[in-house]
């Protein structure tokens, strides 16, 4: 029997579990989260665990004849945190995976490559020069350096901002819940150039998938994601694909991050990355689409999807089933 860890309980932990359990009938799926608390998945067992101790999680590992994957789906609760909160966190996966010779899938966001003029690719250097973006790529060239060195192996996807189900905190979905009342929205940035969003299953898929392909490991993967559209045009999707009228988005006045940023440490936290929605913002996930054969779930199926976590509706079988903080 199969043996999978996935640590992270939110929105793409549970969709990589449920992905994982969909794939291989009959696995041993551990999902792991500080409070080893969610609702019930058939088939994935939830188990506490504090992530930053790496004797406890290379023991979690270990067990039971080892895992074949690791599965780094975890994300800090603030911005805020990020510099002494992931440093310990991103060292226990290394040193779990390469004690117990299990391949380390990491879940991951685009913020590495940093401010960008055109499409993101495959191979683009890490060149981001604020402080979350350099901390990013900082675990995943340690993580790379020692699958070159041989001490273990590891392999990245990154995607876009999060939809889907379950996704309840990024930036369309804390928008969506007024939008859906037929109420006006403010977004970040503009609400007028095109931005990549990534359903949180298709960043399952591809975590799952590129775990079980040796030929795949030790490189940067970007999760199959539909063509961007706009901050505008994504909270109208999501309106229309639950019946209703789309609303008018207009964006925060610039000032309000440099202002607000005194008093408000997340406004201060967003300053470093308002450019992904100042400017166009696109990732280019067609090699992984052509390489690991796979294909964004349609879009309409995304806002849907999105619209149904916002408006707590019951998800279709097989959707992920908690909210927390994933922005990417």
């Amino acid at each position: 029997m199969s043996r999978h860890v996935v640590v992270g309980s939110g929105p793409v932990g549970t969709a990589t579990a449920r992905e994982l359990v969909a794939r291989q009938s009959g696995a041993d799926v551990v999902l792991v989260s500080r409070s080893g608390r969610g609702p019930g998945i058939d088939g994935v067992r939830r188990v506490a665990l504090d992530v930053s101790d790496a004797e406890a999680l290379t023991a979690l590992v270990a067990a039971d004849g080892g895992a074949e994957a690791l599965y780094n789906c975890v994300n800090p609760p603030s911005y805020g945190v990020w510099p002494t909160w992931w440093p310990p966190v991103a060292a226990a996966f290394l040193a779990a995976a390469e004690r117990t010779d299990t391949v380390l899938v990491t879940a991951s966001c685009l913020y590495p490559y940093g401010e960008v003029d055109r499409p993101m690719v495959e191979g683009m250097p890490d060149a981001a020069e604020g402080r979350k973006g350099r901390l990013r790529a900082q675990m995943w060239d340690d993580a790379r350096s020692a699958h070159e060195a041989g001490r273990l192996r590891a392999v990245e996807v990154r995607g876009s901002d999060y939809l889907g189900p379950g996704v309840t905190n990024a930036h369309v979905p804390v928008v969506a819940g007024r939008a859906l009342k037929g109420k006006a929205v403010r977004v970040f940035g503009r609400p007028d150039v095109p931005h990549t969003f990534t359903d949180v299953r298709d960043m399952a898929r591809a975590l799952v998938t590129v775990a079980g392909r040796p030929e795949t490991h030790g490189r940067v993967w970007h999760a199959p994601s539909n063509p961007a559209v706009t901050q505008a045009q994504a909270v109208a999707d999501v309106c229309r694909a639950s019946g209703r009228e789309p609303v008018t988005v207009r964006a925060w006045p610039r000032a309000m991050l440099s202002l607000g940023g005194v008093v408000v440490p997340f406004l201060r936290e967003m300053r470093e990355t308002e450019h992904q929605f100042a400017r166009p913002y696109v990732m280019d996930s067609s090699l992984a689409q052509r390489e690991l054969g796979l294909a964004p779930t349609p879009w309409a199926e995304v806002c849907a999807a999105t619209a149904r976590t916002v408006l707590d509706e019951p998800q279709p079988a097989g959707a992920a089933d908690e909210g927390v903080d994933i922005t990417p």
